[in-house]
């Protein structure tokens, strides 16, 4: 493996890739060789006072990406760096993130705009405030390899070029990770350090992306060039900057990791008039060919393959230009054709690239969209319609399998909408539970006229339903109608994958934790934690089906955006089953302590782990048996083990002593055994974020595998750096926590008034008052009072 200082003196391609992580092989980045993606390079060298970088980071909607935009750019090797954030009137937290990672790094400077500029104005702004000999634009919701800036720095400082190139890989949301398709320009072992562009002209085909350069502001500045409005506003920079540049070099390092996200990636990857801004933004380019004068010329047949090249793409592609303006972005394309083809030294492309040209050149529509009609003929026949047999063959096995279910399933979807008709679910059917349930409750309350009916599993789950609840029994006639027919879907897990969503149909995804734990999409770095089987794009296809997604504080906001990627509406108005604990009174607590069991005076506390995916089955990480003796008698102990679980035997394996542990894991409401405990012990159960809103009652972490956990489930945050309260990693320092008082101490405390700042803001108790009003009254809810 070389380093990465043998790769800049030597500018050759290694066998191993640097990027932040564990080692991933991924073969289609090297050929036959594995990626090491490694961070055991230490600082590097130290950066020469003389040369400063300026980096300019627009910001809007990348909430859950920002973070780590900002770490991989602040690099503390770097002491003269100025990054510079335009939060370009961002609607979520990102203003709120940059702002806190500026009173923690006075490199960083963040303006904040009113009113959303776009990207290439953002840009501009952002070069105005920049005092850097060196300028480098970088997107919000990409990052930067390991050991990337002082690479950067060093190379800068070696050859002190007008424009240095960067190479890149595409990232994708499903964990592939993809080398840039002219990675073979930077690995050339005969190219030299510093040259100009007609030394190389095959550095055009370089893809002309804002943040793949480095340029030196002065240089930028003294040839007037800026960002443009609209669609493909780098390419106004990214080419002239090669055009008038005397000194060019390369890095042959990934340095940009480019996020291929699912959704809300690029806004050039839309269906929008907007795509036509492409045809003024190579007029400009050719106009800065024309200022450059003879010094321009010999790029032109170039550039003119390159305009060729990019155009024909956009119109290829289904989500680019609308089917109506088509036509006029044929003919826009004809016109610059016909304006900027070379008028000498210009051969035309062979084979059906050069049969496009021609076509474009007289403006022929028509016979052009035949020529693709006939194309995807040809696909079809060499294989496409053998494929698509196959799929279509499954689809009617499936369907005859469950025919007469289906047939009137797909009768029902034909028949009107109920605007009256809510469906309320909570894990996968398994009773009357979580925010669920507090929605509906407040919906009762203030929209009357909407009638909900709850989804349980089967008869027995229906016996343990509140009085007055309508309900249905899954897979039931009565079930298939309801889902059919029902304006509103409110859920804290998914719907089944064969549910159809109707246009007019408002689907509301509750969730039921704060996710200390990695979930969604991004599971699927951790495949124990997924069984190594799980379907992503059959949760991508759920997601899809949400219009509306609860978030319970900042961390959950940035999380979700991550992970569960869609065009729902986040709504960040806490968790409605927390309201119930700013409701709840004394004689109600005395109540519930007493229909558990609780003996008078004693201290309950409430035992609540969370599944492990790396274990079988369950056997608390806590011996209870031992923790009940060691505590004494005026302790007693609620074990709520997680639904996977069963607990039969573990009693008797465990020796509980009589009356001093309480097995409440059939408890149908998890938020009145909170009411009825004194305090909290737990893992990394979310169960403690919820339980933050008592803020009179302490919290317990007992993290012996923590390790192990981060390893095989991954997480978000360091819990052991920030918890909520005592954190013990073994039975007897558990123990001694409780003796010594520490549970109940000021240092305890003062933990868990920080936890509840930062994960609790949003409860107030009125959370599902918000939900309803959003979302089945239409309103704006109202403000969160806490």
């Amino acid at each position: 493996m070389c380093t990465p200082a043998e790769q800049i003196r030597s500018n050759r391609q290694c066998d191993r890739l640097t990027l932040p992580g564990d080692t991933l092989p991924v073969h289609s980045l090297t050929g036959d060789h594995h990626v090491i993606i490694s961070n055991e390079w230490p600082a590097l060298m130290s950066l020469a006072s003389n040369i400063s970088l300026t980096v300019v980071i627009p910001v809007h909607k990348v909430y859950g990406y920002l973070r780590k935009c900002l770490e991989s750019v602040l690099d503390p090797e770097c002491p003269n760096l100025q990054v510079i954030a335009i939060n370009d009137a961002s609607p979520d937290a990102c203003g709120e993130l940059l702002d806190t990672f500026a009173e923690r790094d006075s490199r960083l400077q963040v303006r904040h705009l009113d009113e959303n500029a776009g990207l290439g104005e953002a840009r501009n702004l952002g070069l105005s405030m920049a005092t850097g000999d060196y300028v480098w634009f970088i997107d919000s919701d990409d990052y930067l390899t390991a050991d990337t800036m002082p690479l950067v720095f060093r190379r800068l400082r070696e050859t002190r070029p007008d424009v240095l190139l960067l190479d890149y890989a595409r990232v994708y949301w499903d964990g592939r990770i993809h080398r840039s398709v002219q990675r073979h320009l930077f690995a050339d072992p005969d190219a030299p350090e510093v040259f100009r562009l007609e030394d190389r002209l095959e550095l055009l085909e370089i893809l002309p992306f804002a943040w793949n350069r480095v340029i030196r502001r002065e240089f930028m500045l003294r040839h007037g060039l800026r960002f443009t409005k609209g669609y493909y506003e780098d390419s106004p920079v990214a080419y002239p900057v090669l055009f008038a540049a005397d000194r060019i070099s390369m890095l042959d390092r990934v340095t940009v990791c480019y996020r291929q996200r699912r959704q809300g990636a690029s806004i050039t990857k839309t269906v929008s008039a907007r795509h036509l801004d492409v045809f003024e933004q190579y007029r400009s380019i050719f106009g800065f060919l024309d200022r450059l004068g003879e010094r321009g010329e010999p790029f032109r047949a170039s550039m003119f393959d390159r305009m060729m090249w990019h155009l024909l793409i956009v119109f290829a592609k289904k989500d680019r230009v609308p089917r109506e303006l088509r036509p006029k972005f044929f003919h826009e394309m004809s016109r610059l054709y016909t304006a900027y083809r070379p008028k000498s030294g210009h051969i035309l492309p062979g084979g059906l690239q050069g049969l496009k040209y021609r076509l474009v050149e007289r403006d022929t529509f028509a016979l052009f969209s035949l020529l693709k009609v006939l194309n995807i003929g040809r696909i079809l026949v060499h294989g496409g319609l053998r494929r698509r047999a196959r799929a279509a063959a499954r689809a009617t096995a499936r369907f005859l399998r469950g025919r007469a279910g289906r047939l009137y399933y797909r009768v029902q979807l034909c028949l009107p909408i109920d605007e009256n008709l809510a469906v309320y679910a909570a894990y996968w059917y398994r009773g009357y539970a979580c925010n669920p349930a507090a929605i509906y409750e407040k919906s009762r309350e203030l929209a009357p006229r909407v009638r909900g009916v709850w989804v349980v599993r089967d008869r027995g789950q229906a016996a343990n339903l509140p009085a007055g609840v309508e309900y249905v029994i899954a897979g039931t006639r009565g079930h298939l109608r309801l889902m059919a027919r029902a304006k509103y879907f409110v859920n804290n897990v998914n719907f089944p994958d064969d549910l159809v969503k109707r246009r007019g149909q408002v689907h509301l995804q509750t969730q039921h934790g704060t996710p200390l734990k990695v979930m969604g999409i991004e599971q699927i770095g951790y495949p124990l934690a997924t069984g190594g089987d799980m379907d992503f794009e059959a949760l991508l296809g759920r997601i899809d089906r949400w219009d509306f997604l609860i978030s319970a504080n900042r961390l959950t906001t940035e999380v979700w955006d991550r992970s569960y990627p869609g065009r729902h509406e986040l709504l960040e108005i806490g968790y409605p089953r927390n309201d119930r604990f700013f409701r709840a009174t004394d004689r109600e607590v005395a109540r519930l302590r007493a229909e558990l069991g609780v003996p008078e005076g004693a201290r309950a506390i409430l035992y609540a782990p969370t599944h492990r995916d790396y274990l079988l089955g369950f056997e608390p990480m806590v011996h209870l048996g031992r923790l009940a003796r060691g505590l004494g008698d005026d302790y007693v102990i609620l074990l709520r083990a997680h639904y996977f679980y069963r607990t039969r035997d573990l009693a008797t394996r465990q020796g509980w002593p009589a009356g001093r542990v309480l097995d409440v894991s059939a408890h149908p409401a998890i938020e009145d055994l909170c009411l009825a405990s004194d305090v909290l012990l737990t893992d990394y159960s979310s169960i403690m974020f919820d339980y933050a809103n008592l803020d009179d009652r302490p919290i317990v972490i007992y993290a012996n595998d923590w390790d192990t956990y981060v390893r095989t489930r991954g997480v978000n945050f360091d819990l052991t750096a920030e918890p909520p309260g005592v954190v013990a990693t073994t039975e007897a320092g558990l123990i001694e926590a409780f003796r010594s008082g520490a549970v109940w101490g000021d240092v305890a405390a003062k933990a868990r008034a920080e936890f509840r700042r930062r994960f609790c803001a949003y409860d107030d108790g009125n959370a599902a008052e918000r939900a309803v009003r959003r979302v089945i009254l239409g309103e704006r809810p109202p403000e969160r009072r806490r």
